[in-house]
């Protein structure tokens, strides 16, 4: 078939009030969508939106071909589920970057020798479109909408709290204002949600640098440039073995880690990684002492 992808754009545009907001959901340029529906438009020698303010909507042409798409790409993903299940000897799924580096990752061999599945990691996190995408299913912290209809599992309720290595936090103890905030671009807020909680009567200085990525930002402690705030299951490793010390313990950060999967029924191996992740993350809860509720 002719523009398919034109098409596939398209059927996510239709649910967006934006373009910018299925370039988002598509994880492509809102130009690319732009584009993308201009070919169709072409193709079908009828106009399929039209804009008010910052806003799209559809045309009369393009409610009614709302209603095929709907319809083809939802039989598309079926057919296409049918088939990945028939045989399936590995699983897609893909995981926040900093999750995955710093806790699925060294984990993952202890799932492949307990049940010799197969588990293939790609790294993303925010909004994700599973079957069509060739993905099985998807870790992230339920921090977006879900924009579809797609079964969603906690893991383990997220603790979050401030990290430093032993050494900076022995040369800042006696004076918090010296303390460098480590943020990422991810959470710029993370540090001020932290401090405006419940219980925290820490007065900090206006030292701070910033990450394009969390990871930076946990490595950037462990070196030693200044303290960050950490989610339990980001630091549990390195608090173990002493390389990051959490002096203000953790507080709840009214996020979840969670799992998203299609709608359905699923293969063992699927329930087999369920069972593990959740098993897992039970583990990644703080103990009591360094609760601060």
């Amino acid at each position: 078939m002719r523009h398919l992808k034109a098409f596939y754009t398209f059927h996510i545009a239709a649910t967006s009030i934006s373009y910018r907001e299925a370039a988002d959901k598509l994880s492509i340029t809102h130009g690319a969508v732009s584009k993308q529906i201009k070919v169709l438009e072409s193709h079908l020698n009828h106009p399929l939106f039209y804009r008010q303010g910052r806003n799209v909507y559809l045309t009369k042409e393009g409610e009614l071909l709302k209603g095929y798409t709907e319809q083809a790409f939802q039989i598309l993903e079926l057919g296409a589920s049918q088939v990945r299940q028939s045989n399936r000897q590995c699983l897609e799924v893909s995981c926040e970057p900093t999750l995955t580096m710093r806790w699925l990752m060294p984990r993952l061999s202890e799932f492949h020798n307990t049940t010799h599945g197969d588990v293939r990691l790609s790294t993303a996190g925010g909004p994700v479109i599973l079957g069509v995408t060739g993905l099985s299913m998807a870790i992230r912290r339920d921090d977006f909408e879900l924009h579809h209809a797609h079964q969603k599992i906690k893991l383990v309720e997220e603790w979050v709290g401030p990290v430093f290595s032993p050494d900076y936090w022995q040369s800042v103890r006696q004076d918090f204002d010296k303390i460098i905030k480590l943020h990422s671009e991810s959470r710029r807020a993370a540090w001020k949600e932290w401090l405006g909680s419940a219980g925290n009567n820490v007065d900090l200085g206006n030292n701070e640098q910033i990450f394009e990525h969390f990871y930076f930002c946990f490595q950037a402690a462990i070196d030693g440039l200044g303290g960050a705030i950490g989610s339990y299951p980001l630091v549990v490793d390195d608090l173990k073995r002493g390389r990051l010390l959490a002096p203000f313990g953790f507080i709840r950060s009214g996020h979840n880690y969670v799992l998203l999967k299609q709608e359905g029924e699923s293969t063992l191996l699927e329930d087999q990684f369920t069972t593990w992740l959740q098993n897992s993350l039970l583990e990644c809860v703080p103990q009591a002492s360094l609760r601060k509720i």
